[in-house]
């Protein structure tokens, strides 16, 4: 969900690492909905098990290192990590057992499958860790962020729940500002600088990638409210819209944008 297919490393045996980290994978998530906290419930046979607090979502868990963190520092919360490339699936499960946890489930599968693998207010947060950007208008409809998604993640979200994003794409920050309005969230924090806000934040491989290329992390959380009327597409679907006019100054080009800058480059010699 990162923009590129992830490659098998050499040696690498996609099924063999499948079927060997098995036990932390769950082909069948659908059977879970409504009942994930109970149901994933660590048997110690102690008979002092209790449901897990709260679930979270890492929707592109990437290769796990975000979720893993996360897990570790917070083992009275359930994660399910969701990816649709089988190799983050199979490096996410060898992570989680490795380190021990009991309180991460993996998911193959695509964030349409949200609202049918989750009960109705079931998730407390939805985490969208640098998701694939897709600046073209025709690929709008595949963004994490996009309106059609926001209102899915609505149907599983607790009231008081959130949509946590945090994105190296000024851009895609923008749109998403776009849509969270129309789909009837309000955003409660924002950060064009998360990593110095919140310096203590789990990080992801593909998050130190990035910034390590000069990238900044811009992060905002965002929850439900009543939506008032039906939702209606009111923002521009392609991302070279969001474009700033200064983006160039920086040096920087976010990842996933390399197409839709070189395009605005021609548009603007062509305007000169």
């Amino acid at each position: 969900m990162h923009g590129m297919h992830a490659r098998l490393p050499r040696h690498f045996v996609l099924e063999e690492r499948l079927e060997r980290y098995a036990d932390a994978i769950e082909l069948e998530p659908r059977r879970y909905a409504g009942r994930w906290s109970e149901a994933c419930t660590p048997l110690g046979g102690s008979g002092e098990e209790r449901p897990f607090g709260s679930v979270r979502l890492d929707l592109g868990c990437g290769k796990g290192a975000f979720v893993v963190e996360a897990a570790r520092r917070n083992p009275d919360v359930l994660y399910v990590a969701m990816d649709s490339e089988p190799l983050c699936i199979a490096y996410t499960a060898q992570h989680v057992m490795e380190a021990g946890l009991h309180n991460v489930v993996v998911v193959p599968g695509l964030g349409s499958l949200v609202h049918r693998a989750f009960g109705p207010g079931e998730v407390d947060c939805i985490h969208l860790n640098f998701p694939t950007p897709f600046p073209r208008k025709k690929e709008a409809d595949k963004r994490l962020v996009a309106l059609e998604r926001l209102l899915e993640y609505r149907t599983v979200l607790a009231p008081e729940g959130t949509v946590r994003l945090r994105t190296d794409s000024q851009p895609l920050r923008d749109f998403t500002l776009t849509q969270l309005r129309i789909a009837g969230y309000e955003v409660v924090w924002s950060s064009d600088d998360e990593r110095s806000d919140l310096p203590d934040e789990p990080t992801s491989e593909y998050e130190q990638r990035l910034t390590s290329q000069g990238a900044k992390v811009y992060g905002l959380w965002a929850t439900p409210r009543e939506l008032i009327g039906p939702p209606v597409q009111t923002a521009s679907l392609s991302l070279v819209d969001y474009l700033p006019e200064d983006l160039f100054a920086s040096g920087y080009v976010p990842h996933g944008m390399d197409g839709a800058i070189t395009n605005l480059r021609n548009r603007r010699a062509h305007g000169r």
